[in-house]
């Protein structure tokens, strides 16, 4: 049986280089691009020819002639890849059918392997029931961001550097590859995104560009969201819109892995009226947080206001990424020998004056227990009082009683002899391998 095979993911995961890592010398690699499927065509018959040669002599009246003739020229199985698949699907649209039908006839004589970087587009050719792809896969790989600790191997930093990194550039591969020469984040900060010739200048746009129709209103969202507006009636307001009118742009962004909701620990999904929005991206929320409200300045070369601002308000910025990165590295961890489930984030009131929040709220699988935790992204802090201070927090909440409270301090940095309650960013990375 040929195999099918598909691949997706946002861009810049790495999608092409792995495919381009497992293939052989006799296989067939061919990336589409937006020009006419006749062109199209041609240029996959002219980089066959390299293997099979004379396939490109005659020219292909469609999909079909073309994959069928490949069958013909290959003497041994071999594999063909067709990276950004959804190009070549805007200009055939009968392609998927064309596919299904050679898939069904088990008579190719070679593997496919399709990849693409519009996750709309790939999720609804291989996962929507109604398309002619659908079920045909031998196998579905989507890529993800990769964590943490893969970035702390692949620069080489140390422990806090690989924190303050992650919170700009997040889990994408090839913003690793672009930062990797340059001899501190500021200066690659400086050369990659605060300059209008900057690779990343505009990578916001490029990654909407392939799944969303209106870009306008989606990077609005996102600035707002970024800056700041986190609530539902927040959003619209500043949009100048009614809220049923983003609900749609919303929940396609946080299908894309873009945004996302947030909700106070114990509260159910279905009915709390406390959800917030936040941009789960890090190079988006710093994107739009530093970026887009400065781009004049950049535009006229004067970064020395950036420079500025960046100064004031990069520890809080990556305090933010701290706080999810502690939530992550509890979710599903043993911490102290006990195993807890998701952690969230906590915010309420104890009283009609007295309003309050919690950084990591979590039950233990056994239900047990509670650990709950502060997370500080800053120097010179008293972890002892910080302790203390949590544990009255602790006893007040409202959903406390049967549980032991197990406090946690995620802290930037410690002198603290205590080591089963104070988390560092060695014991964070480990945690969220």
């Amino acid at each position: 049986m040929d195999s099918f095979v598909v691949v997706w993911g946002r861009r810049r995961l790495g999608k092409s280089t792995l495919i381009r890592k497992v293939l052989g010398p006799k296989d067939i690699y061919f990336q589409a691009d937006q020009s006419k499927s006749v062109l199209q065509r041609a240029l996959l018959a002219k980089t066959a020819a390299a293997s099979f040669e004379g396939l490109d002599s005659v020219t292909y009246p469609g999909w079909e002639e073309l994959f069928r003739t490949l069958g013909r020229y290959s003497k041994e199985a071999f594999t063909l890849c067709l990276d950004e698949f959804p190009y070549l699907v805007e200009q055939s649209p009968e392609l998927p059918s064309v596919l299904q039908r050679l898939l069904d006839e088990s008579s190719l004589g070679y593997n496919i392997i399709i990849c693409g970087s519009s996750q709309k587009m790939m999720h609804g050719l291989i996962l929507d029931s109604s398309s002619p792809l659908y079920g045909h896969a031998t196998a579905i790989l989507k890529l993800s961001p990769l964590r943490l600790p893969y970035l702390q191997d692949a620069l080489g930093l140390d422990d806090i550097s690989a924190v303050e990194t992650y919170s700009v550039f997040g889990g994408v591969p090839r913003y690793w590859n672009l930062i990797e020469g340059y001899g501190s984040l500021r200066d690659a900060v400086f050369s990659e995104v605060f300059s209008a010739q900057g690779t990343l200048y505009e990578e916001p746009s490029k990654i909407l560009h392939d799944d969303m129709k209106d870009i306008v209103q989606a990077s609005t969202i996102l600035s707002f969201v970024g800056n700041g507006a986190n609530r539902l009636s927040e959003i619209a307001g500043r949009c100048g819109e009614p809220a049923t009118n983003l609900t749609r742009p919303l929940a396609k962004l946080i299908e894309l892995g873009l945004l996302e909701k947030e909700i106070p620990f114990g509260e159910n999904p279905k009915n709390t009226k406390k959800t917030l929005y936040k941009v789960s991206d890090p190079y988006m929320r710093f994107y739009y947080k530093f970026l887009a409200p400065n781009r004049s300045f950049i535009e006229m070369g004067r970064l020395k206001p950036i420079g500025e601002i960046l100064g004031l308000e990069f520890n809080d910025f990556v305090a933010n990424e701290w706080e999810r990165l502690c939530r992550n590295a509890v979710s599903g961890n043993s911490i102290g020998g006990i195993l807890f489930g998701e952690a969230r984030r906590w915010w309420g009131a104890f009283s009609r004056n007295e309003q309050c929040e919690i950084d990591v709220v979590s039950e233990s699988i056994d239900k047990k227990y509670l650990l709950v935790g502060e997370c500080k992204w800053r120097d010179d802090i008293d972890s002892e009082g910080l302790k203390e201070e949590l544990l009255k927090k602790a006893a007040s909440l409202p959903f406390v009683k049967n549980h032991s409270i197990i406090p946690a301090v995620f802290l930037k940095s410690t002198d603290s002899k205590e080591t089963d309650w104070v988390l560092t960013p060695r014991d964070v990375i480990t945690l969220n391998g």
